[in-house]
């Protein structure tokens, strides 16, 4: 079901609230599809989702060997019967603030402070799409 990004309504924040592996899946440039398991946070005021990884990871150099532009990407999560899809436009960000800013919501999720790493970089996705099932 088609949800909206920005106003997903209750039931389907607060499964984005709980804390769950998702994955994500990155295009290679190849073409093909890479799918790994991450931790996302859900912004629906901002329309982003964040990821916080390595700047030396392969989901990073998907991205970057996409272009300036971007690349298309969906993170995903299930729990049981219960699933949820946020595709959109991924950009690796590696100001600081916005690190923090992703560490923060990281840290408020999952209920864990992410150890310290000098190559931590966010991946930040403009959301365009929202789908799931409660």
């Amino acid at each position: 079901m088609a949800v909206d990004v920005r106003n997903p309504g209750p039931e389907y924040l607060a499964f984005w609230r709980e804390s769950h592996i998702c994955t994500l899946t990155t295009p290679r440039p190849d073409g093909t599809p890479h799918v790994v398991p991450v931790c996302v946070t859900y912004d629906p005021e901002a329309g982003l989702a964040r990821i916080i990884t390595n700047r030396n990871s392969r989901k990073v150099a998907h991205i970057l060997a996409a272009g300036p532009d971007g690349a298309r990407v969906a993170a995903c999560q299930v729990h049981r019967r219960r699933w949820a899809t946020l595709e959109g436009v991924a950009r690796v960000r590696t100001e600081q603030d916005r690190v923090d800013e992703a560490v923060r919501r990281h840290t408020e999720r999952y209920e864990r402070t992410p150890s310290p790493n000098p190559d931590r970089v966010v991946i930040e996705i403009s959301l365009n799409r929202a789908l799931g099932r409660g």
